[in-house]
Formats: C-alpha cells, sequence, structure tokens
C-alpha cells in the first residue's frame, strides 16, 4: 500500500466544519480484504494502540470500532481511525474521521481531523506504516515513533498562553486567522475590525514600552521617580564592578541578565564573591551587560496587569522535591519530569526540571548533590529562581493581593505605558501592603507567559486568555467584517460586483473576490481567477475593508474548503450542470452537496439567498440551518407563497417590477425596466441576477430606496461589469462579450441577443477543455439551437487534451442538433473573431464567449479606430488600469 496524495483542509470543508487532512491511498493487494480475515489483527493493532477500544465509530458508544474490527472492515477504515489514535496519543484531541471508496476500486479516501498540521500528516503517514507492518509482520518501535510525533508537536503547536487566547476568542466566535505558520502571529477578527498578537504581545502594544520594560535599568529608574517601591542596583560590566557594587548595596545580591527573560540567567542570594564571580559569568552567556540589585529575602509572586487592571496573581514556587528515605534526588526529578503536564519547554502548563549548574550550585550550598538520598518528607530546594520556565509551580493568589499593591502593580504598568503586563514582586506576604513588609517591584515583562495564571499547581484557574480577548474587543465591539458568499454555476461574477457596487454606493469600504481578481475598494490588487479560499484571506485580512464580497467556485471549494468561517449572507444563484467529471464530482447529486457548504456554513441570524425557481436549489435548501430568502420571477410560485405564509421573506417580480416581501407584506423596489442590467427585461438570466442582488442588499440591511438606486446605476458596461454581457453596437452590426462556457450560460446568453434584436446570431463559442465529453457535446447541442453561424474556438494552452479535441466534441454537438448550421473550426480565440468580423452582415449579431478578455477588447477597440465609432472609448482605460 502506498499513500498517493496528500490535502490540507484549514477551514471548513466539504468533509467536516473542522481542519481535515485528506489521505488518498492505494491499498493495492489489500483493498478487498476485511480484518476478519486477517488473522490475530485485531489483537496486534489493539496491543499497540489500546486506546483504540474507546473510539466510538458508527456504532455510537466506546468499543463500537473494536465491533467492526471483529465484524470485518476495511484496512482504510482502520487506516483512518489509527491516524486519529496517533495524535491523541500525543495531547491532540480529534474525534472525527470518514473512509471511502472511491471509482478505483484500490483507492480509498481517507479523511480526519487535526488540530496541528504538521502533526496530523506525521500520524497519517505513521499510520499506514503502522498498520502495514502488522499486515507484513515486520517490528516497528512504536515508543520511538510517537517520541518523534511529539517532538513534532512541541515543534509546531501553538503554547499554553496562545492556546488561552484563541480558546477565548473562539469562545466570542471571533474568527482566529493564523498569520505565519509556525509562529504564535495570530489576527483575531476580520477587515477593519481585526486585532493582531504574538502570544501575549497585541497590536496595542507599545513598542517603547516593550523597550522600557527590556531596559532593566531605565525601567527601575522610572519606577524610583514614581515613588514605586524597587530594590537599589546598578549596571556593570564585569566581575570586579560588580564586587564593587555589592559592597556597596551588601550581600546578599541578585544577579540577572541586563536585557533576559523567562529566569534565564539569573541568580539569586549571593552571599559571597566567589559566588558573585560565578553569577556575573552565567549572566553574561546572555548580555555581555549586567545587573546587579539587593536580594529581597519573601516570597516571589507574579502579577498580571491587562488593560490597566490587575487580573491575575499567582505566587511562583521555585522547584523542590520531597523525599521518601529511598530515591535519590536525580531520580526523584525524573519522576517529577514524568508528570504528563510537564513539558520540554513552554508547551504545557508546567516545564520539566532540567539538572544544570543553576540546581548544582543551590544544591552545594546545601552541602548536597544530586546522589543524595533525602530522608522521608524532606524537602530539598533545587533552584532560587521560581520561573516556571525553569521547573517552578504557580499558585493562584489572586483574591489575597492587597488592594495598596494592586494599585501599585496597574500604576507600575501605566507608568511603561504596557497594555499586558506580567509584575515580579518580592514579598513576604502580598497580602500585606509592600510598603510595610519591604516588598518591593524587581521586575517588569512585557509579552508576559499566562500560563500560571490559566493552570495554577494549586488554586482557581483564572481566564487570562479571555481577559486579553476583553481588552482587544470590549463588550459589543465588533470583531469581524460581514461577509457575503456568492455561489452557484452561472452568475456569481455579475452579482458579487452587483452587491459590490451596492455597498459601495452607501459608503462602505469593501473587499471582493471574483473570477477577474481581488479588489479593495475597486482598487485591483491582484489580476485573475481569484474565487479560492486563499483569496478570501487575502480580503479578511486586509484592514481597509468593512465588508466582504467573496465570490466562492466550487473548484476552491473541493480542493481546500472555505477562506472564511461563517458568512452572514450566503447567495446561491442557480445549479445546473457543470464541471462533472471533476475532482470526484460525478453527478449533480455531488455539485448540490459542494456548494450546499456554502448554504450550511452561515451564521445563526444570517441570510441565505436562494433561487426558488431552480428545482436543484430547492433541493439544496435542506443543509440550511439558517433564515432563507427566496427570489423568483414569478410571484404566483407555489413554493414561494408557502415561504411567505409562514413568515418568511421573498424577492419577486410582479407586474413588471420587482418586489420585496415579507409574510403578507411586499414592498415595491424598482421596475425592472428601469433596471440597466436586465436591458428592459430583454435579459432573462440578469433579472434573476437583479432578484439575487436585492435578497442580498435587504438581508445586508439595506433600504429598499438604496438596493433601488443601485440596481438604477448598475449597468453592462465594460466599467460596471466587464466581460459579462457587454454590447458593442457598431450600427450595422452588435458584438456582444460574454464569459459564458457551459449549456446554460449559451441558452442564457443567446436568448438575450435575440431579443434585442437581430437578423441572424453568430456564434464564437468555446468550452474550457477539463469538461467531461458529455458536458462539452451539451453546449454544442445549446450553441446549435441557439445561433445561425458557429465558429468554434479553444483555449490558448491545453495541457489535458489534444488540440482540436474539444473542438470536435463541440461540433458533433452542435450537428447533432441536426437543422442547417454553418459550423466552421478556427482554434484561435482572436483569430476567430477577426474572421467572423469581417465577415459580418447587416443585422448580425455576434457573440463571443471568451476565454481571455483582454486581447478581445483589443481587437474591438481596433475595429472602432478603424470605423472611427467611438463605441470602446473607455476600453483603453480599461486596459490600463485593470491590475494596480
Amino acid at each position: 500500500m502506498y499513500i498517493q496524495e496528500i490535502n490540507f483542509f484549514p477551514g471548513r470543508n466539504i468533509y467536516s466544519h473542522n481542519p481535515s487532512i485528506q489521505m488518498i491511498i492505494n491499498l493495492q493487494d489489500w483493498a478487498e480484504v476485511t480484518t476478519e480475515q486477517i488473522s490475530s489483527f485485531k489483537n496486534n493493532i489493539v496491543t499497540r494502540l489500546p486506546g483504540l477500544k474507546e473510539h466510538y465509530c458508527s456504532r455510537g458508544r466506546p468499543g463500537g470500532f473494536i465491533e467492526r474490527l471483529e465484524e470485518g472492515t476495511y484496512l482504510g477504515h482502520v487506516i483512518e481511525h489509527t491516524a486519529i489514535e496517533l495524535q491523541q496519543r500525543v495531547g491532540h484531541v480529534t474525534n472525527y474521521g470518514k473512509t471511502r471508496s472511491t471509482d478505483d476500486p484500490f483507492v480509498y479516501n481517507i479523511i480526519f481531523n487535526y488540530r496541528v498540521k504538521e502533526v496530523g500528516l506525521a500520524a497519517g503517514i505513521l499510520a499506514v506504516e503502522l498498520v502495514e507492518s502488522i499486515l507484513e509482520n515486520k517490528s516497528i518501535d512504536l515508543d520511538k515513533k510517537l517520541d518523534e510525533l511529539k517532538e513534532i508537536s512541541k515543534k509546531y503547536d501553538y503554547g499554553p498562553s496562545t492556546k488561552s487566547i484563541i480558546r477565548a476568542a473562539k469562545k466570542r466566535n471571533i474568527q482566529v486567522i493564523p498569520l505565519k505558520e509556525g509562529t504564535s502571529f495570530l489576527q483575531l477578527g476580520t477587515g477593519k475590525h481585526q486585532k493582531r498578537i504574538m502570544a501575549t504581545t497585541s497590536c496595542q502594544t507599545s513598542s517603547i514600552a516593550v523597550d522600557l520594560a527590556g531596559d532593566k535599568l531605565l525601567c527601575k529608574e522610572m519606577l524610583e521617580q514614581e515613588e514605586i517601591p524597587v530594590p537599589p542596583g546598578a549596571a556593570v560590566y564585569t566581575v570586579e564592578e560588580a564586587g564593587q557594587q555589592a559592597d556597596i548595596i551588601g550581600y546578599p545580591v541578585a544577579v540577572k541578565p541586563y536585557n533576559g527573560n523567562h529566569g534565564r540567567g539569573v541568580t539569586v542570594d549571593i552571599r559571597e564573591p566567589g559566588e558573585l564571580r560565578d553569577a556575573f559569568e552565567e549572566a553574561c552567556k546572555y548580555s555581555s551587560k549586567v545587573i546587579i540589585e539587593k536580594y529581597l529575602r519573601g516570597r516571589n509572586y507574579r502579577l498580571l496587569i491587562i488593560d490597566g487592571k490587575m487580573v491575575a496573581a499567582s505566587e511562583r514556587v521555585p522547584p523542590y522535591v520531597t523525599g521518601d528515605g529511598e530515591k535519590s534526588i536525580s531520580r526523584l526529578i525524573q519522576e517529577l519530569n514524568n508528570d504528563p503536564l510537564r513539558g520540554d519547554d513552554h508547551e504545557k502548563p508546567l516545564t520539566k526540571i532540567k539538572i544544570d549548574s543553576h540546581v548544582l550550585n543551590v544544591l552545594s550550598k546545601q552541602n548536597i548533590d544530586i546522589s543524595f538520598i533525602p530522608s522521608s518528607g524532606e524537602k530539598v530546594w533545587l533552584r532560587e529562581n521560581a520561573n516556571l520556565s525553569t521547573g517552578g509551580k504557580a499558585l493562584d493568589v489572586t483574591d489575597l493581593v492587597h488592594p495598596d499593591n494592586i494599585f501599585i502593580a496597574e500604576r507600575t504598568a501605566g507608568i511603561l505605558g504596557l497594555d499586558i503586563a506580567g509584575l515580579d514582586i518580592v514579598s513576604e506576604d502580598i497580602s500585606v501592603p509592600l510598603k510595610e513588609n519591604g516588598g518591593a517591584v524587581i521586575e517588569v515583562n512585557a509579552a508576559p507567559g499566562i500560563r500560571m495564571h490559566e493552570y495554577p499547581s494549586q488554586g482557581e484557574p483564572r481566564d487570562a486568555g479571555g481577559a486579553i480577548v476583553d481588552m482587544l474587543f470590549p463588550q459589543g465591539a465588533r470583531s469581524q467584517v460581514p461577509v457575503i458568499s456568492i455561489t452557484g454555476t452561472n452568475g456569481k461574477t455579475t452579482v458579487s460586483r452587483m452587491i459590490n457596487y451596492m455597498l459601495k454606493k452607501k459608503g462602505i469600504k469593501t473587499g471582493m473576490t471574483t473570477s477577474e481578481g481581488i479588489f479593495i475598494n475597486d482598487r485591483c490588487i491582484i489580476d485573475g481567477d481569484t474565487t479560492g479560499p486563499l483569496s478570501a484571506q487575502t480580503v479578511l485580512r486586509n484592514p481597509m475593508v468593512e465588508a466582504a464580497v467573496l465570490e466562492t467556485a466550487r473548484g476552491g471549494i473541493i480542493r481546500r474548503g472555505l477562506g472564511y468561517d461563517l458568512s452572514d449572507i450566503a447567495v446561491i444563484t442557480n445549479i445546473s450542470c457543470d464541471h462533472l467529471g471533476q475532482d470526484g464530482i460525478n453527478s449533480l447529486e455531488d455539485l448540490l452537496y459542494v456548494k450546499s457548504l456554502v448554504a450550511e456554513a452561515v451564521k445563526p441570524h444570517g441570510n441565505v439567498v436562494l433561487n426558488v425557481d431552480d428545482d436543484n436549489i430547492i433541493e439544496l435548501s435542506r443543509w440550511v440551518k439558517s433564515s432563507i430568502i427566496y427570489f423568483s420571477k414569478k410571484d404566483n410560485s407555489i413554493k414561494l407563497k408557502r415561504h411567505l405564509a409562514g413568515g418568511g421573506k421573498a424577492v419577486f417580480i410582479r407586474d413588471n417590477s420587482i418586489y420585496i416581501a415579507e409574510g403578507n407584506k411586499s414592498k415595491f423596489v424598482i421596475r425592472v425596466k428601469d433596471v440597466p442590467l436586465t436591458l428592459k427585461g430583454k435579459a432573462g438570466h440578469h433579472i434573476e441576477n437583479a432578484l439575487a442582488v436585492t435578497a442580498a442588499g435587504t438581508a445586508y440591511g439595506l433600504s429598499t430606496e438604496e438596493i433601488a438606486a443601485a440596481l438604477n446605476k448598475f449597468s453592462l458596461s465594460l466599467m460596471d461589469n466587464p466581460g459579462r454581457g457587454n454590447i458593442f453596437d457598431y450600427g450595422m452590426f452588435k458584438v456582444i462579450v460574454d464569459y459564458g462556457h457551459n449549456e446554460a450560460g449559451f441558452l442564457s446568453v443567446a436568448e438575450m441577443a435575440r431579443n434585442i434584436g437581430a437578423d441572424r446570431l453568430v456564434g464564437i463559442i468555446g468550452v474550457p477543455e477539463d469538461r467531461s465529453d458529455d458536458l462539452i457535446r451539451k453546449a454544442g447541442i445549446a450553441a446549435g439551437k441557439s445561433f445561425n453561424h458557429i465558429y468554434i474556438k479553444e483555449d490558448m494552452v491545453s495541457r489535458v487534451r489534444e488540440p482540436g479535441e474539444v473542438a470536435s466534441l463541440l461540433e458533433k454537438g452542435v450537428k447533432e442538433v441536426g437543422k442547417d448550421i454553418e459550423v466552421e473550426i478556427i482554434l484561435d480565440e482572436t483569430q476567430a473573431l477577426n474572421i467572423a468580423l469581417q465577415r459580418v452582415e447587416e443585422g448580425d449579431s455576434i457573440v463571443i464567449f471568451y476565454e481571455k478578455l483582454e486581447p478581445v477588447l483589443e481587437v474591438l477597440e481596433n475595429l472602432a479606430k478603424e470605423s472611427k465609432e467611438p463605441v470602446i472609448s473607455r476600453t483603453k482605460k480599461l486596459l490600463a488600469g485593470r491590475a494596480i
């Protein structure tokens, strides 16, 4: 067996609403073998992974998967559960997966959720390796493999502080967008409402404040000037200077790097020059400049200040072991480190205790070493500093802090200008004012760790991550811009542009993705087909954007899922047979299932706009969990009437006008003839587009007057809707430029061309080469029914088919119509257009369904120059300004 392909879905996708991995695996000779046919297979895999006993599988209860193994299930299903269990073994709890056969009897499609992409990938690969080793009776060092998986988790997973912030954000339904994989650099929220964080450094954290906190001496001086109690001290560069300062200050002293953190290089309770020399050398490993200050005896506290308020306080206890009269200190440390809550770094609530020079020195002061066996109940301190990063633990004391000390802590953060600060305080008792017991602020930390407050070893956990999120997004503040997602077979781009136009007229700064590019407030920042999830995230990351209008195409949904979390409004224009035979989509039902994700991924109080005249879309409505707004070209639709009778909303045509209705109340919006896009009602497909836009506008909360004003101005011009039904009138003949590339597209545009008047319709047609033979042939039939003369062209770059192959299929379809139609195959698009123009007759309408818009417009611009007709005078401006 081998893995053919692996795909990642970081957001909602057609398999799951959580991040998922797709493994396409070829089982080869094992494809038809089930588990009950393999001797001892169940016992072998359960022995290696006992946690499989708890998997529910389809039975909905613990042990369900074991029952499936006993009854007989395919190995693809086993690999799915194994990948899930391997992730759980390293602390990544996921519980969803599914396995399906494919058209190839040897190949299976395996889906499982993941928390960290790199861990999920490694678990999937290891799952295949493990199952294969059992089948082939080969040994595998699973413990070693799991250790490697833990290392991957440690490298790529977020730390406790970042996880706490993510958890708090998601609790408030705030979208979290990673800005750089493998880091804690995150965006919370979207568009203009977004905030950015890096661990506990926020976009509101002043860089000057961070520098002040990092400059230990300057920080101490500033606090001293403001009457904040701090220990006396100075900065030194040599061990001799350190000795002089120690004599001035008086032993015991503490030594720390000038700009250190996490307790690295810190030595406390130094009592004589020899110890001072060793401490100075240790601090110099981290900074050439060293701070020496008076060592204060007392307990070590960390107070967390967020947005000027103390939200948590912990007593930090240095690491120690308690003897049992039998084990050495070394063995006792090993047992402490076996605690699953301890990690090698910051990835877990506590950190493992490392036996280093600091530990050895502290033991030496006690006249013992790591081989010493403490008596039962004897406590042996291992370090003098209490940082969690060096093995200490935390006790929550939030409710014990004296109000005077709270005031000092909050004032200290304010003096430095830190929005998030961790204050280290030494005091005999934090419940007593510092000025009464000689306590002091010994350090102020920017970007403080919050795991000690979230996961105290004793006392009440404090929601520090929630406090940070509340600071960034106070109650009532918006965190996300409205998202309008548009999908369907035809009309997506036009509807997206119209909605975008409508919002801009209201003064809203928009970000829009379409098949023609990404636009930020009408400026194209990326040209090309940008209807996938990465393009959506480009819009949502832009801090200028006040509303996102996202054309969401089938391909992006299938290959990577959605680029947003939940939309406020989803618009499904229509569904017809297109793209069948691609990406495993072989039927209209498959296509409906893909598109249904857009309708399903809508906020609970959002709206889904559906075309009630399309029976396929009515099928899709069963996936909708939000409110539905139907639109229809008929006001007497039975389904529409039932929907309104139930108090629903709808948009429809009555007396050649657009109306909005809710329940038994309706309101006039605009006459169809006053909507330029519809060509006074002659463009039926654009009437549907206008209805969809009206429904989206009312869902957004726009007034009927605002909707009508937008509909009244948006037209089929190149400036408003380039490449979608643009009409160039040369007097004797017309040219219509459209992007239609399927059966429904050919029929609707040809109907529009007939309705505006033509003695003869000339079609220049083509279909993308990735469509199935049957869809290409049906498109040819549609063209044969619609046009009197047809030129067949092809895409410029052929990757899948031989040149002329698509054209031959189209020609075959055209000739199936059975009427006398003139057909010519001219593969080059612009050549076909030039020949059609050379042969044009008075009264003709030439309809070109283009692949590339700019070359077509250049041909028409040259024609306009030759004929001296100013019909496309704005084309040049358009071509020059498409991508900025």
